[in-house]
């Protein structure tokens, strides 16, 4: 996939233009263009379709290329993002600039033609000819971008938005022109009409709006400038024991930084000398500082807070988990929602509809009047038909709606691979989660000690956590650690000997200790049946359990649990609010998958589950004609996140399943699952009143600016009017998808 930033773009109708360019091109398998952020995306087979081909089809149809990369590209995101930036500048500043030359030009012009002669001082004889050089003026200095752009696309027989206005104002700059000149001529001294202030307002107001979108559409892009802004621009490099300062994106892996209190880290890595406090919250979402010292890793981007610390960089620059995030986003923004085919489809065909309107327009005023007058009247109704067919608003409500929204989702810790992600979370009608890692914590953690015999309980554990140090199951790593946060001292345990999925033994100070499940115990015969009914019990309550020997003989039982991980019961008590069913599908003991889920409000289970088993259960939901989000962070939950209509991953997940899912909750877990679908669907609500005002806009001014309403006593629009509404549109479905940035996850949950 090819990502292209694409200079030049005006309206819905340059979408289609640039697809259409790029599908010719041998190799291309979909091409796909975003107004909104101005890039294409590209499906292509890179041996047949090389970034010169690419490229030299886009300039074909009469665009700028302003750079070619891999789609989602990490390394120099932040550089990208300069340059974009400079570029949206350099834009604003001409349109600024254009503007005011426009404004300056026809605000006197406008005041001679409404004066009618009735004003004195603009009264004068040579007050036509005043108009007709200052209208001359507009459309040579500040409106030439529009009349040259409207000119090339007309030429190649492909008109945009540039050749309607082109023409609207061009008609009425020539046919007032021709009437002066007529009028002079004639001996009967009849009157120009004359319709130079239309003209130059048209040019005028078109500069204004795309100022305005301009910089409304320059803020699609906070999210992702605020991402990059946390990564320093340089690094203080350790070189030989001495500092050197050098730009981010020449940090290598290896190398080591050196980052003061104040300062952000320059990239991913480990911290090997010193200790400090850091604040992650704007890339883990974790509120306060969390204490790091040497061997504990710091993400780019964080903020240090207390002490002077050296990290040894794990990622070159430019590639570490901000950048990431930063491409995710962009990947995000520059993808298009399903429902925005309806718009591409009438905006594909809505230019060659508006010119032939216009020439209808025009023939059918004439032929009611055919006099001078008549014509002058045609004209005026063709320039206002020519002038209204925006279809800009059209091609912006999708794409702005959905950029807005990706952007306002990075800032919450959720990740959505595009628009498709969007449409399809804000419409699902069930949940199936996974349970550990999702629903739980992930990590076990002691829970119950039952000891027998003359040890107490502390000891057991203290001898059961001193052979378990030696493991590396998740089960012995979370007695090992109840012992030492007890401040229990652990003896060494000689002989160690582990056995996969059973147990394992030692001998701690002399005594001879075996921890491990009930067959394990009893095969070295060791009777367990004395506890068997505690542990039946434990498992009921969603433990899990560990027999422990000492010396030959029952001692006890320690029980581990994994606990629901925090806001899950909240999470899904508000799924359910929304309307929507929750499952739980898990690869546990169905008694361990019951217990946790009546602990979090789950009623339906589904265990012990295989990975197929899972795809297949979402797979029969789906048949069934539900739209499931399947939420899961594992290798195992990966078929099933593939399979679902939203596959969703949370924070900490597997390559794997990060991969396979449509959305990711960067950090918060499930908690933050109803944040996300809820911003979807506020996402999906802002389009849809995008559309309807875009479709509606038309469906109303066009009847209006070819004065269809005259003849049953209603109004008509000037073409003044006319271009003054057509500037506004496409600014207030901007300003419409940017309320998307008020999105609140306290006001979605009431």
């Amino acid at each position: 996939m090819v990502e292209i930033d694409v200079a030049g773009m005006t309206c819905a109708s340059c979408v289609v233009r640039i697809e259409r360019a790029l599908r010719s091109v041998p190799g291309v398998k979909s091409a796909e263009v975003h107004l909104a952020t101005r890039r294409a995306r590209v499906d292509a087979d890179r041996g047949r379709a090389s970034d010169a081909q690419l490229a030299a089809a886009i300039e074909a149809a009469g665009y700028e290329v302003a750079g070619v990369r891999e789609a989602g590209a990490v390394r120099d995101a932040a550089a990208r993002a300069a340059a974009l930036d400079a570029r949206e500048e350099a834009e604003q500043r001409e349109l600024r600039r254009a503007s005011w030359q426009a404004a300056a030009l026809t605000a006197p012009l406008v005041a001679i033609a409404m004066a009618h002669g009735q004003v004195p001082g603009l009264d004068h004889a040579a007050a036509p000819w005043i108009e007709l050089a200052l209208a001359t003026l507009v459309l040579l200095w500040p409106g030439r971008r529009i009349v040259a752009a409207g000119a090339r696309a007309l030429f190649r027989r492909a008109p945009d938005m540039d050749s309607l206005v082109a023409l609207g104002a061009v008609a009425a700059w020539g046919w007032s022109t021709v009437s002066l000149f007529a009028s002079r001529l004639a001996t009967r001294g009849e009157p120009p009409q004359l319709y130079f202030e239309a003209a130059a307002t048209i040019v005028t107001f078109v500069l204004i709006g795309r100022r305005l979108e301009a910089r409304a559409r320059r803020r699609l892009g906070d999210a992702v400038r605020r991402l990059h802004a946390l990564a320093p621009a340089r690094a203080a490099r350790l070189v030989d024991g001495r500092e050197e300062s050098v730009p981010r994106s020449e940090l290598c892996a290896g190398d080591r930084i050196v980052v003061r209190p104040g300062e952000r880290v320059a990239g991913d890595g480990a911290v090997v000398e010193g200790a400090t406090e850091v604040d992650e919250s704007l890339i883990t979402g974790e509120s306060l500082p969390v204490t790091k010292t040497v061997g504990d890793r710091v993400a780019g981007g964080a903020l240090n807070a207390s002490g002077s610390i050296v990290v040894a960089v794990e990622r070159d620059g430019g590639e570490g988990e901000l950048a990431r995030i930063a491409a995710a986003v962009e990947e995000a923004q520059g993808s298009r929602a399903p429902i925005a085919r309806l718009a591409d489809r009438v905006s594909a065909r809505f230019v060659p509809v508006v010119l032939a309107l216009a020439a209808i327009t025009f023939l059918g005023w004439f032929a009611a009047d055919p006099t001078a007058a008549g014509a002058a009247l045609a004209v005026e109704r063709m320039v206002a038909v020519l002038v209204i067919a925006c279809p800009c608003a059209l091609g912006l409500a999708t794409p702005a709606a959905v950029a807005v929204g990706a952007g306002r989702a990075a800032e919450l810790g959720v990740l959505f691979k595009g628009g498709a992600a969007i449409e399809a979370a804000s419409r699902i009608d069930a949940v199936v989660l996974d349970k550990t890692g999702t629903v739980t914590t992930g990590r076990p953690e002691l829970a119950e000690v039952v000891a027998i015999g003359a040890r107490s309980g502390d000891e057991l554990l203290a001898l059961a956590a001193a052979v378990e140090a030696r493991s590396e199951h998740p089960i012995a790593r979370a007695i090992a650690g109840a012992a030492r946060a007890r401040g229990l001292a652990l003896g060494a345990a000689e002989g160690f000997r582990g056995e996969a999925g059973a147990g394992a033994e030692g001998i701690v100070d002399g005594v001879a200790v075996r921890v491990g499940n009930a067959a394990w115990l009893q095969a070295a015969g060791i009777a367990t049946a004395r506890l068997e009914a505690e542990a039946g019990q434990l498992a009921r309550r969603g433990r899990t359990s560990a027999f422990v020997a000492l010396d030959g003989a029952l001692a006890g039982v320690i029980a581990v649990a994994d606990r629901p991980a925090a806001g899950a019961a909240a999470a899904i008590a508000e799924l359910r609010r929304d309307g929507l069913a929750v499952a739980m599908a898990s690869g546990d003991r169905e008694a361990t998958a019951r217990a946790i889920a009546a602990e979090v409000g789950i009623d339906q289970v589904d265990a012990p589950l295989r990975p197929e088993e899972k795809a297949a259960l979402v797979a029969r939901a789906e048949a069934g004609g539900l739209r499931v989000a399947m939420v899961g962070d594992g290798v195992n939950d990966a078929p099933a996140l593939a399979r679902a209509s939203v596959g969703v991953a949370v924070g900490g997940a597997t390559d794997v399943a990060a991969a396979a899912a449509d959305v990711t909750l960067r950090h918060g877990g499930l908690a933050t699952l109803p944040i996300a679908l809820a911003l979807a669907r506020a996402t999906m609500r802002t389009i849809r009143r995008n559309l309807a005002w875009a479709f509606a806009y038309n469906l109303l001014a066009l009847p209006l600016a070819a004065g269809l309403l005259v003849p049953l006593g209603g109004g008509a629009l000037s073409p003044m009017a006319a271009s003054a509404a057509m500037a506004l549109s496409s600014v207030s479905v901007v300003a419409s998808s940017l309320l998307l940035r008020r999105f609140r996850p306290a006001a979605a949950a009431r």
